[in-house]
């Protein structure tokens, strides 16, 4: 069973390992994977946290023991494999 976390500082695993196919501000066709949403700040937050524009898929997506790992490598490659397992 996995346990959810708060995010970790300077990760932002998961605002560039997956693709998003919603509508992102500044991204109107969501994004590819691997590649830095345009809201993620140098501080590797997100501008629009919080905010209603946050697309529901980046809101509903939760920090967890199992996605995250120990460290940003270990988060960034569990979502790699995700998103391969999931590509149609």
């Amino acid at each position: 069973m996995s346990t959810k976390l708060t995010c970790r500082p300077l990760c932002a695993a998961c605002c560039i390992a997956p693709s998003i196919t919603s509508p992102i501000p500044g991204m109107p066709n969501g994004k590819p994977a691997g590649v830095p949403c345009v809201q993620l700040m140098d501080d590797l937050r997100c501008a629009i946290f919080g905010k209603p524009e946050r697309p529901a898929c980046c809101s509903g997506l939760q920090a967890s023991d199992e996605m995250c790992g120990t460290d940003r490598l270990q988060a960034i490659h569990w979502l790699d494999d995700l998103e391969r397992a999931t590509a149609p």
